[in-house]
């Protein structure tokens, strides 16, 4: 059943024997919202958690919807699973939590759960941090998940990826001797220069090549944002990919945004772990059904975001700019200049005005 730990006392164990490789398969899953009332299908979210035995889970906006997942890995596997869920971080009135997922059969929590108090408030969304162990050897990983600010810009975002080489050597004062993984949703490529503070710090990325963020076209990808970065020659990785669940849930790219994720999971094996990701059988989605264009004057918070160019903080401004006359008022939208609004139009997603 879940397990909620909130701000857990940390202990720092000192003397402990250096960590070996357990058998783990590890993912993130940036799940879009999760638990808002968005049409999102857990079932067909499930049948791609069950690939891995461990999961750091980003934008859930409601701990329920992480019970309700967990419940329905169970029913699918016939196995026990566990969960623990963040409390809600964010600057603004847009707040969002991190949840860890795990098989119980392969993983178990140990200690340390626990939100990264951000001294500096470096943070606009702190990372939530756990160590875990691997049931059959004992072998021990510690995580931290985060969900990287995107902004209006790549100079908005690389502030928090160089403050995660504190996070870094943090988690080593807290885990000490434990393989580290920072895990989640970045919203930069691995290649960008503000990562060399965390490379230089022995961290490298599990995912170097490819992307994760659906387009709108079938097979193509945007952007490598989601990642895992791990403890180069202390964790023994065997293995590491992208999962591309909509050519497994046999779904198109609008329909996988629409009732899953606009973002693929990642995952990365330790030792002798394999990867169970498998193709969709014998469950049928409705292809055709096309979700309702988007009312600029009437639709919710979680409805504008889905557009292109509109994250949470923009979605609650399109609130309170309302009414609007034509779509070229979204232009009164701080950060949404004329080049975004055309990005918006030529998407399709926007009701007639």
């Amino acid at each position: 059943m879940p397990k909620r730990l909130l701000g857990a006392a940390l202990t720092v164990v000192l003397g402990l024997p250096a960590a070996a490789s357990g058998d783990m398969s590890v993912g993130t899953w940036n799940l879009e919202h999760l638990g808002w009332d968005n049409g999102k299908r857990i079932d067909l979210v499930a049948h791609i958690a069950q690939g891995a035995d461990l999961w750091a889970l980003t934008e859930v906006m409601d701990e329920a919807a992480v019970s309700q997942l967990e419940s329905e890995l169970e029913s699918l596997t016939g196995e026990s699973w566990s969960s623990m869920t963040s409390h809600e971080v964010g600057r603004s009135s847009y707040q969002e939590s991190y949840s860890y997922l795990w098989r119980d059969s392969q993983v178990e929590y140990t200690k340390g759960a626990v939100v990264y108090r951000d001294p500096g408030d470096e943070f606009a969304r702190e990372p939530y941090l756990a160590e875990f162990r691997d049931v059959e050897t004992g072998d021990k990983v510690a995580m931290a998940a985060v969900h990287i600010v995107y902004g209006d810009s790549r100079a908005d975002r690389t502030p928090e990826i160089r403050q995660l080489a504190e996070i870094w050597d943090w988690m080593r004062e807290v885990y000490p001797e434990t393989p580290r993984i920072i895990a989640g949703d970045f919203n930069l490529a691995p290649d960008h220069d503000a990562w060399q503070m965390l490379r230089d710090e022995g961290a490298a990325p599990a995912i170097t090549s490819g992307a994760t963020t659906l387009s709108s076209t079938d097979g193509q990808y945007a952007n490598l944002y989601d990642n895992l970065w791990f403890d180069q020659g202390i964790l023994d990785n065997t293995g590491s990919d992208i999962v591309e669940f909509p050519d497994l849930l046999g779904l198109s790219h609008e329909k996988s945004r629409d009732i899953v994720s606009d973002h693929a999971p990642v995952y990365i094996t330790v030792g002798g772990a394999e990867p169970e990701f498998t193709a969709l059988e014998g469950v049928t989605v409705d292809q055709d059904a096309v979700p309702q264009c988007i009312d600029l004057n009437d639709a919710s918070a979680s409805r504008l975001d889905e557009l292109p160019q509109v994250g949470p903080a923009r979605a609650e401004d399109i609130i309170s700019a309302r009414p609007f006359e034509s779509i070229d008022g979204l232009t009164r939208i701080d950060g949404l200049g004329p080049a975004r609004v055309e990005d918006i139009e030529s998407s399709g997603m926007v009701c007639n005005l």
